[in-house]
């Protein structure tokens, strides 16, 4: 009389194979939430950088067509680091609008402000304000705008507004300073065309 061999798994096996499988299970999951994670900040710093490069764009072509207001308002209203004032028609109506950009809380901001009655005002003027970048974080270093004369000479605070004849933008973006990458900086000039016809 034989005996029949019994097959499977003993105790110890078991253990072992469900220890194992638990194993490759917990460092798949880490490494999937560390891939997603990593994926979520570049996404997020990407799209960041490609609004602040769309602000830059928009803030250079507006600086280029400054000129002065309906009010007749010089075409630079004021000029500082973190905030400029300009006037420029921004819609292609027949009305020059009074733009300002201001940096506050990491935020640039534009605000544009339509004339109103006749003779042409803007006092009064609620402007319409718009996000034009996030993520920034220029530091006193880096400021958002610098001012140069006819010559290139960089013009110093306070700005006096009818010297200027360029205006550069900078902005740095960083969703996130405390992880990879390194925050991005992009950077655009006006020269001031319309002045030269205008003074």
């Amino acid at each position: 009389m034989t005996r029949d061999a019994v097959s499977g798994f003993t105790l110890i096996e078991t253990i072992v194979v469900t220890a194992m499988t638990a194993l490759i299970m917990v460092t798949l999951g880490t490494l999937l939430s560390y891939f997603y994670k990593t994926n979520a900040y570049t996404l997020e710093q990407s799209s960041a950088v490609a609004q602040a490069r769309r602000g830059v764009e928009d803030v250079t072509r507006y600086m280029r067509e400054a000129s002065y207001g309906s009010d007749g308002s010089y075409p630079i209203g004021s000029a500082a680091t973190s905030s400029i004032t300009f006037y420029a028609n921004v819609n292609s109506d027949s009305a020059v609008e009074r733009v300002t950009y201001t940096l506050q809380g990491g935020t640039l901001y534009r605000a544009v402000a339509e004339p109103a009655g006749n003779p042409p005002s803007y006092a009064g003027a609620l402007p319409a304000t718009t996000t034009v970048a996030n993520a920034i974080v220029n530091d006193s270093a880096t400021p958002v705008f610098r001012y140069f004369d006819d010559t290139g000479t960089e013009l110093t605070a306070p700005v006096d507004v009818s010297k200027v004849a360029s205006i550069e933008t900078t902005v740095v973006i960083d969703t996130n300073l405390n992880r990879a990458p390194v925050s991005f900086t992009l950077s655009g000039g006006a020269t001031l065309r319309n002045l030269k016809t205008q003074l």
